[in-house]
């Protein structure tokens, strides 16, 4: 197929071959792989500035996307993809092929570098997605830093380069300019644009910016990154977003509200003292909003199956795939066998993601942090279910862009399936807000306490 860029995919591009270092922080959909691909392919036959890319991305998108891009273009189907996955065999066969692109997953940037530590021989790398590396303390953001003074150029691609906050950004950037913009540490970045939120004593929670840090921050790295928004260059079809409430019977409310105040006693204290029990709290119940919980042998107990009955009610009113997102095991155990005549499936390979595109996949189930970055899904079906909501805002963000991206020629319909009366509401409140900070999730569930324990 032949590439015909937008202006603004063209834009993209003349950025990345300017600047040796640059985030592009293209929202879902606008192309951030093919332009990316078309740059490398001048850099290197062109220009002949580099040698070897190394493509670091989610295990996903590095089994399929990269290739399936350089394939479907007329202009980079000449590009050797090499996959460095599967068994360290297998991984070191790879990386010492002759190509021209080599992709990871990013899960094992660690060994490779240390494989090739001392003898490195790629001089520009990708990463694929950007904001995976917003962890200093990470292994990958080790590993690669070990590596960063060696390379000619580097392109960090993302979204959602701030999905927590603007701390993301420090290690983002860090990967990028070694520094420069944003300081040396993470402390003389938090010292500089933040100060200290709810603290413990000595212990500090969470850290707040200062005013007017955002517009002075998003200054300093002007020069090095380009930020598109889909709404200003793409013509979408209309998307709906559906919320459908589900209500659960007497006994199955009274079951949930023990369960809830449980959960709230069982902190120490009877309150809420750190960001980790909150997220832990939030986890269990968004569990039981979805209708079951682990227990303590493993298994799980089952409070109600509304959930169920509202998606079986979807699927039977159309002959259209559908695409359903869950967010626990027992919640894909209990939709495999709901739906067990349907034949549901999974991407755990890139035929998989063919049969979707195909329409041979009548019921698609997935966590979201499987399917979060750089799958293409937009041929296979236009109805999203979103069975259990997540409180990451990106997480959703990514998601439901899998569907709702450039390719999609019908409506695109995203269904939110809630339980009435639980904690469902307050995330699907917080996410249309597009506040889910740790900020939000303590008010959510300060709240959700108040209620439990009638306090």
């Amino acid at each position: 197929m032949e590439w015909k860029p937008h202006d603004y995919q063209v834009r993209a591009m003349e950025r990345i071959l300017a600047t040796p270092y640059i985030g592009l922080f293209l929202e879902m959909g606008l192309g951030k792989t093919s332009v990316t691909l078309s740059a490398v392919n001048e850099l290197m036959y062109s220009d002949f500035e580099v040698s070897r890319v190394l493509v670091v991305a989610p295990l996903a998108v590095a089994q399929d996307t990269w290739s399936r891009e350089s394939e479907k273009w007329d202009h980079l189907r000449h590009l050797k993809i090499a996959k460095i996955l599967g068994t360290a065999k297998k991984r070191a066969e790879a990386a010492e092929s002759d190509a021209d692109v080599y992709v990871i997953n990013r899960e094992n940037l660690a060994w490779l570098v240390k494989l090739y530590r001392n003898s490195w021989k790629w001089d520009m790398v990708v990463l694929d997605e950007l904001s995976s590396f917003k962890s200093n303390r990470s292994e990958r953001f080790k590993a690669f830093r070990k590596v960063r003074p060696m390379l000619k150029r580097v392109v960090g691609l993302t979204g959602t380069p701030t999905p927590k906050g603007l701390m993301d950004l420090w290690a983002e950037m860090f990967c990028l300019d070694r520094g420069e913009r944003l300081g040396r540490t993470l402390g003389s970045y938090r010292e500089k644009y933040f100060k200290p939120g709810r603290r413990n004593g000595y212990t500090i929670f969470d850290w707040v910016p200062n005013k007017g840090a955002f517009d002075d921050v998003l200054q300093k790295i002007s020069d090095i990154t380009v930020a598109m928004q889909a709404k200003d260059y793409l013509e979408l079809p209309e998307r709906i977003d559906n919320q459908i409430y589900v209500h659960m019977s007497a006994a199955a409310k009274k079951q949930y509200r023990e369960l809830e105040k449980k959960c709230f006693l069982e902190l120490s204290e009877g309150k809420i003292v750190s960001a980790t029990n909150a997220a832990a709290v939030m986890g269990k119940l968004l569990q039981l909003s979805g209708g079951a919980v682990y227990d303590d042998t493993g298994g799980y107990s089952e409070i109600h199956s509304e959930k169920l009955k509202a998606l079986e009610d979807l699927i039977d009113v159309t002959d259209e795939p559908i695409f359903c997102l869950y967010g626990y095991r027992h919640e894909k155990a209990r939709l495999y066998d709901r739906f067990a005549k349907l034949n549901p499936r999974e991407i755990r390979s890139p035929a998989d993601i063919a049969d979707w595109n195909a329409g041979k996949i009548r019921l698609l189930i997935a966590h979201p942090a499987s399917v979060g970055y750089g799958l293409n899904l937009q041929e296979g079906g236009h109805i999203l279910v979103w069975y259990s909501l997540p409180w990451s805002l990106e997480l959703y963000q990514q998601a439901n862009a899998r569907l709702y991206r450039q390719g999609m020629r019908e409506k695109c319909i995203i269904h939110h399936i809630i339980t009435e009366g639980t904690v469902d509401e307050d995330v699907m409140r917080r996410l249309i807000l597009k506040d889910t900070s740790q900020k939000a999730l303590m008010e959510v569930l300060s709240d959700t306490r108040a209620r439990a324990l009638g306090t």
